[in-house]
């Protein structure tokens, strides 16, 4: 049976209209005579979106129990059962009530489609799984519905519903969204601008890549290899050599030029790994790149043309920026170079080849300017060359007429690779020229003269100098590649032991700087940074310098009195101090001054991270009282000024049972503002260290009746269990009172209509406990302790009521009177919150 195809709306925020958009499309295709039914489709009250469910057949739900409620979820086998051509099912990221056929609805939608039924679903934003993290840094609250990004990425289609933010709050202001008395905290919270333009961009930037993903795939089904400029995308490539400064900043502002363009940096190295270029360079450019919003990247290819065109080629780019040739004008005759190379080939990307200060001063090998043989090996191949010709003309002078010219040279021949096996290049050369001579004068008629009779001596002769040649230098070479190969893995072991010790945990750039000292035999390693503006001599002097890390004695003040330095940037020099490294060593060395570099930043990072948190916290906390009280101060006072106002009226004749209405409601407003200012100060006071008690032996049972009490209309809800035997506790009357009556208010608010709260005490070992109970929708276990946070309300339930202090400093007054606030789940569904007093021992 073929599979069904999924169709996704997926929303910025909430209220942008996924759910109004679905079933616009579903009255659309019924009118098409399209068989489509409504599997599962919530409307959250919404009026506009119900009327679009009015005329489309709605599969019945299927409902569960679960801890002493029942709840409504999609009927899977239902909508299987009727095979319609298109179901919609509404919430993609939602879990299903235990007892379900599968934890989330995602699974559920999975069997439907393989009954071959399309399906056409809605998700938010939000609810994808790879930027749950984001999402909770950007609007402060966890979503603990989510789904894979791979069950929406494998989507036939995915639509984004999107609304600006101005246009969505509009619509939150006007009602079309959620009940009006919870608009306010909404659009004080979760809908701020801020919020919900970062939603927005979150949104924009998951369907590009989506897009980029379907556009790769078309053109790899269909073949297609060329740059199709659908968006702009410039590659820079690197050497590792100092103009790569210059190219990736040009390369910026190439991309710049245009709006939505991708920067991405390009590093070709040979497949040995022996020409990486300089690992600082290439660190900072990366850096660089990092900075200005591109990716680094690095490929392997001998042909560096061909290797740059397939990179490019496959990320789409439409645009290479490739630096001016750093070779001499006489290298170029040999070889056109990589520019014109990679020009000619290039096809419809263009290339930009960018002048810079570097062009044309010749490419730097400052190992290849040392000797690939030790210096007892280069002494022992020009003995072997001094005494092995003599000797060789010697042992074959008496042999001369038995031997054939042939013969003689391939002897020589032989001589010559043995020369170059033990001395190298030039000894061989030598022993090449010097043989020639010898073969000449002794064994080329005319004897014992410097003139050859027949040419094809001659040629023989001739033949015989180029293979001398050829043969010492591949075994050069081959003695310069093994040097080169070893020296890189020494570096690679180095590196990646010093990797490896920061991994481990320790401090970054004091393990650095030991690390380097123990690999090179150094005395001292230190980190410098300029202090002030640079001068000409502050090389010189000390009170320009300070010492940011050091590592071993002696450390360098100035980077002067180093033996060798590597300079970072405009403002930090790392400085060596007991041996002068040679050019190979100096390349690692730059390795770890640019890792050092890194290091610091980010331990200054760390640092000023560390610093702001206080004041994060506090603009945090400012930011949630204002956006909590705001609305929690506005609405008794409101309630306060209506009913006075309307007292004061002379139009209207108030009844005596009208004026005792209106005089409660303005009692009951200011008593409430009266409780909001009250637990604020008592908050200030506990956090200050200055909140008075009165601590006393008090029964638990005197106190709770009057806490009870205390809660006015609402006492009716709640049910008390105390027992009379229970020992008495150590308590403040005032305050365990005031704990009561915010946690049973609490219990109260979220309990069902027809639950009553129970109130119920037990003594354990030395301590009573208290218990509410209620049996509201609970809270998560991982939960449990934000829920003490000042000015935090878990969840969107019921965010009109209260400034969320009251579990906070509910828990702040027990422990202040030495007790404990605990929450726990009630069997069956719920919250209990249990208060744990000491009892008193002096009884």
């Amino acid at each position: 049976m073929k599979r069904g195809r999924l169709r996704v709306y997926l929303g910025a925020a909430p209220g942008v209209g996924k759910t109004y958009a679905m079933l616009g499309e579903a009255r659309r295709a019924c009118e098409r005579g399209r068989d489509v039914v409504v599997g599962f489709v919530e409307t959250h009250g919404r009026s506009r979106t119900a009327a679009l469910l009015e005329g489309l057949e709605v599969i019945p739900r299927k409902t569960l129990a679960y801890r002493g409620a029942t709840f409504t979820e999609l009927d899977v086998d239902a909508v299987i059962a009727r095979a319609p051509k298109a179901a919609l099912i509404d919430e993609l990221a939602h879990t299903n009530v235990p007892g379900s056929k599968n934890v989330k609805r995602w699974q559920d939608i999975d069997d439907i489609l393989d009954a071959g039924i399309d399906v056409v679903s809605t998700v938010n934003i939000q609810h994808l799984e790879s930027v749950n993290d984001v999402v909770r840094e950007i609007t402060g609250m966890p979503q603990r519905e989510t789904v894979p990004d791979e069950v929406v990425r494998r989507a036939d289609q995915i639509e984004l519903v999107d609304m600006s933010p101005e246009a969505l709050r509009r619509r939150l202001a006007h009602g079309n969204v959620y009940a009006p008395e919870k608009v306010d905290a909404a659009m004080s919270n979760y809908f701020r601008v801020g919020n919900l333009t970062a939603l927005r961009e979150l949104a924009l930037l998951w369907v590009a890549g989506k897009v980029d993903e379907q556009l790769d795939r078309y053109r790899a089904d269909h073949g297609i290899h060329s740059t199709w400029e659908a968006r702009e995308r410039v590659v820079v490539a690197l050497t590792g050599g100092p103009e790569g400064d210059t190219l990736v900043r040009r390369a910026a502002r190439i991309a710049a030029r245009t709006k939505g363009a991708d920067l991405l940096a390009v590093h070709v190295t040979s497949a040995d790994g022996l020409d990486g270029g300089d690992p600082a360079n290439l660190a900072r450019q990366r850096a660089l790149v990092e900075s200005m919003g591109g990716t680094y990247h690095q490929v392997v290819g001998d042909d560096i043309p061909r290797a740059l065109l397939d990179f490019a080629g496959g990320v789409n780019a439409t645009q290479l920026v490739l630096g001016a040739s750093r070779r001499r004008r006489f290298a170029q005759i040999f070889s056109r170079g990589v520019g014109v190379e990679t020009t000619a080939r290039s096809g419809p990307i263009d290339v930009h080849l960018v002048t810079h200060e570097e062009a044309k001063k010749g490419r730097r090998h400052p190992e290849r300017s040392r000797a690939a043989l030790t210096r007892k090996r280069r002494l022992a191949g020009w003995a072997v060359t001094v005494a092995g010709l003599p000797l060789l003309t010697a042992a074959l002078a008496p042999l001369r007429d038995v031997l054939s010219l042939s013969t003689e040279i391939l002897l020589f021949l032989s001589l010559v690779i043995g020369v170059a096996l033990v001395g190298g290049t030039w000894p061989a050369i030598t022993a090449a020229v010097g043989g020639f001579l010898l073969l000449n004068r002794f064994f080329t008629p005319p004897l014992y003269t410097w003139t050859i009779e027949d040419p094809e001596n001659l040629l023989a002769l001739v033949v015989f100098v180029l293979m001398a040649t050829a043969v010492s230098a591949i075994v050069d070479l081959a003695a310069r590649r093994a040097r080169e190969m070893a020296r890189a893995r020494a570096d690679a072991a180095t590196l990646s032991t010093l990797a490896g010790h920061v991994l481990r945990g320790e401090a970054a750039l004091s393990s650095l700087l030991g690390r380097l000292r123990e690999t090179f035999a150094l005395d001292s390693v230190t980190l410098l940074e300029r202090v002030g503006e640079p001068t000409p001599d502050d090389r010189f002097e000390a009170r320009a310098w300070r010492t940011i890390a050091t590592s071993g004695s002696t450390p360098c003040t100035t980077p002067a009195a180093a033996d060798s330095d590597v300079t970072i940037g405009d403002q930090l020099v790392l400085a060596a101090r007991g041996r002068l490294l040679d050019a190979s060593d100096r390349r690692v060395l730059e390795a770890f001054a640019a890792e050092a570099a890194v290091a610091l930043r980010q331990e200054r990072l760390q640092r000023e991270a560390k610093q702001a948190e206080p004041l994060a916290e506090a603009d945090r906390m400012r930011t949630a009282l204002l956006a909590a009280v705001s609305h929690d101060l506005r609405t008794p006072l409101s309630a306060a000024k209506a009913a006075v106002e309307s007292l004061r009226s002379h139009d209207v004749d108030w009844t005596p049972e009208d004026r005792e209405e209106l005089l409660a409601t303005a009692d009951e407003s200011l008593a409430r503002l009266d409780r909001l200012v009250e637990n604020l100060l008592d908050m200030s006071r506990l956090q200050a260290g200055a909140l008075g008690l009165s601590l006393q032996p008090l029964a638990p049972e005197e106190v709770v009746p009057h806490a009870i009490d205390d809660l006015g209309p609402l006492r009716d809800r709640v049910e008390d269990d105390i027992p009379v035997d229970l020992p008495e506790i150590v308590a403040d009357p005032a305050l365990l009172e005031r704990v009561l009556v915010n946690l049973m208010s609490n219990a109260v608010r979220y309990s069902p209509p027809a639950r009553q709260v129970i109130v119920t005490a037990s003594w354990h070992d030395d301590q009573v406990e208290i218990r509410v109970i209620d049996r509201g929708p609970g809270i998560p276990p991982e939960a449990y302790e934000r829920v003490f946070m000042p000015f935090q309300r878990l969840g969107d339930r019921d965010n009109g009521t209260g400034v969320g202090l009251g579990l906070a400093l509910s828990r702040g007054l027990t422990e202040a009177m030495g007790g404990a606030l605990i929450p726990e789940e009630t069997p069956g569904g719920g919250l209990t919150m249990i208060i744990r007093m000491p009892i008193n021992s002096g009884r």
